[in-house]
């Protein structure tokens, strides 16, 4: 008996995540359904067979332990790495729809009061395939359509406030008119072509929460694609990328930006008006403050996506030379200077 790569018979990797291995699956199993491909049966039982392993963590990782290695645990009569695990049943699979490897490995799934559950492919054309997972006790789970992915641009006042954005979404889904079976009756869709996905444009109303970020990502639940069958929409996941803002530099949810603050206030003290997302605020500047300090309002930052309050804004003074003296004012800068002369370090 032969060892069964379940991996190659899916085309997949070793490593593939579930997305990846159900996505193999579908295609493949769309390919060689014996409604679509006659002559197929058997190419079409072992895609199954392949899916019914590597979709099942537990399964995945026993075949994964035991390896090429099987056949020794089959010698010594042994389970070896399953030891203490119950094969699988349910539906109407009986152990003629695996093959000997599978039975030797999981055991003889027609065994009765077994628990766990395989999916039954064997109730109609491609669309019963991928409507439902059938358990014992004989009602059926609906498969959850895909998760879509858009990106969105926002401004940082939109990030600070929060937003509702209008967005353009173009997927692939199931035909409408023929389910995603590829055909109707034994006739190829004349829709699709046969594909059994058509593109699907629809307009949405989203809304920002207050806080995001470049990089974070907003689900929306229930707006993705439609599922094959009846089961609900998948997902709609929305990447956010923040535009930057010319009048600050955001870190985290602080900001930081610079105010010209004129020399005299600077040397004696006064008051300036600072721009914030909130809208100018008054600031005291000190007496005999310096270019280069750096003054903290604080909650004047973006809202913490995640929880309550704010970061703040920190405010870099810039001391400001006023330009156009008069006469008189440059009197005063050169009696300053003389009061004050300066002193080589």
């Amino acid at each position: 008996m032969e060892y069964k790569d379940y991996y190659s018979v899916l085309g997949v990797g070793r490593t593939a995540d579930d997305k990846a291995i159900k996505t193999a699956y579908r295609r493949l199993a769309r390919k060689h359904h014996p409604d679509v491909n006659k002559g197929s049966a058997d190419r079409f039982k072992e895609i199954n067979e392949a899916y019914a392993v590597l979709s099942d963590a537990d399964k995945r990782k026993r075949y994964d332990t035991l390896g090429p290695d099987w056949e020794r645990y089959a010698r010594a009569g042994a389970e070896g790495p399953f030891e203490g695990a119950a094969p699988e049943s349910g539906g109407s699979a009986t152990a003629g729809d695996f093959s000997d490897f599978f039975r030797t490995i999981f055991g003889d799934i027609g065994g009765a009061g077994r628990r766990g559950r395989v999916r039954d492919t064997r109730r109609g054309g491609v669309g019963d395939l991928f409507g439902a997972e059938w358990t014992p006790g004989g009602g059926a789970e609906r498969e959850k359509g895909d998760d879509v992915e858009a990106a969105i641009e926002v401004t940082l006042e939109e990030a600070f406030r929060g937003a509702t954005r209008r967005v353009s979404l173009e997927v692939s889904e199931p035909c409408s008119a023929c389910g995603g079976a590829g055909h109707t009756g034994r006739t190829p869709c004349a829709e699709c072509r046969g594909s059994g996905w058509s593109k699907s444009g629809r307009n949405l109303d989203v809304k920002i929460p207050a806080g995001v970020d470049t990089g974070s990502r907003i689900r929306v639940a229930g707006e993705g694609a439609r599922a094959l069958g009846n089961g609900p929409r998948g997902d709609l996941y929305l990447r956010i990328s923040v535009r930057p803002d010319p009048r600050f530099e955001r870190k985290g949810d602080d900001l930081y930006m610079d105010a010209a603050v004129p020399a005299a206030h600077a040397a004696l003290g006064g008051e300036v008006q600072v721009t914030t997302l909130k809208g100018q605020v008054s600031m005291k500047i000190p007496p005999e403050t310096s270019s280069g300090k750096t003054f903290r309002l604080p909650g004047y930052g973006l809202p913490h996506l995640k929880g309550g309050g704010a970061g703040d804004q920190y405010v870099r003074v810039q001391v400001a030379i006023p330009a156009g003296l008069t006469a008189r004012e440059k009197e005063l800068y050169e009696e300053l200077k003389r009061l004050r002369p300066e002193r080589s370090s």
